[in-house]
């Protein structure tokens, strides 16, 4: 038993050393160089106006991205949670969160070694618990607060419009966005007036929102500003075409979730399932599942099973994931 635990390790240290050389050695793709410095060209010269829009929007971008990388970047895994938690919205601390994920751990510990009197199991199970669940119900809340934003941030984009086309500067739009929208786009937006009310720089006040949401559709709004101020032209058509672009986006994500719901739901079924029969089986019998958590064979069958499922269930969310 002992050398087939050996070999699989060798095995998979092997498999993993061939990636890694690959990887090494493969270097850049000739053909994808060459169509990136064939488009640096075209960008250079061309007397083209879409092609001169483009390349000020692209050099405006990688202006942007090492800012926003090294604020994403920089920093603990503390720090990264403590952004997430506030991406949520609700207020939550990073003492609440860890004090909670200890709790959820040490309660499924404990729970499984009472019931099992396998402690490599209980120890795996406080461990997926007690990080997984946390975890998961932090995504939930920023998934929520970030589709809610999306769906009314066209809605703020307008009334940007109705301000500018009245007469009232950018920052007095903001100011009116902040106050006349509730949700998670009135408190970004309120953020964002009192950075500049104690002298940050509209840019900056805006960068850091996005750095801190992470949001595409915010992006493509920061990006809009900055163009605008750079190259001039009529703001608020600028920003009522990004609104059109939005609402198709956001239209366009909702028919793909539409066509890819029966997918989803076959991949959950078939991801599920294995986990229900094993609990129905270990709740009606569990002497004939006893020694699946102590026979080695039965543990290393387990735990390819495992890694076959995730694997799985990772080309599954692969098919069905589409980015817009």
């Amino acid at each position: 038993m002992t050398s087939t635990i050996q070999l699989l390790v060798m095995a998979g240290g092997l498999l993993v050393a061939m990636m890694l050389g690959y990887a090494a050695l493969s270097g850049p793709s000739a053909s994808k160089e060459g169509g990136r410095r064939l488009q640096s060209v075209r960008f250079r010269h061309s007397e083209n106006t879409v092609d001169k829009v483009e390349a000020q929007y692209r050099k405006t971008v990688a202006s942007r991205k090492p800012k926003a990388a090294r604020i994403a970047g920089s920093g603990s895994k503390l720090e990264a949670l403590e952004l997430r938690l506030h991406r949520t919205g609700k207020g939550w601390t990073l003492t609440q969160y860890l004090y909670v994920s200890a709790g959820l751990a040490i309660a499924a510990f404990l729970g499984v070694v009472l019931k099992t009197g396998a402690p490599v199991l209980a120890l795996g199970a406080a461990v997926l618990i007690g990080g997984g669940i946390p975890h998961f119900i932090v995504g939930r809340a920023i998934s929520k607060r970030s589709e809610n934003f999306t769906a009314r941030l066209p809605d703020a984009l307008d009334l940007l419009v109705r301000g500018l086309r009245s007469g009232l500067p950018v920052t007095e739009t903001l100011g009116v966005v902040a106050s006349e929208l509730p949700g998670p786009v009135g408190e970004e937006f309120k953020l964002v007036t009192d950075r500049i009310k104690v002298g940050r720089t509209m840019e900056d006040a805006l960068q850091d929102t996005a750095d801190r949401l992470n949001m595409p559709e915010f992006n493509f709004f920061c990006i809009t500003l900055a163009i605008q101020r750079e190259t001039g032209g009529n703001l608020a058509e600028t920003l009522s075409n990004l609104s059109d672009v939005l609402r198709k986006r956001a239209q366009m994500k909702l028919k793909i979730s539409a066509m890819s719901s029966e997918s989803k739901a076959s991949a959950y079924i078939v991801g599920a399932l294995p986990f229900i029969v094993f609990a129905l089986i270990y709740w009606i019998n569990p002497a004939y599942l006893g020694n699946f958590f102590v026979d080695d064979r039965l543990i290393i069958a387990g735990l390819g099973g495992l890694t076959w499922l995730g694997i799985g269930a990772f080309i599954m969310a692969k098919m069905v994931n589409f980015e817009i």
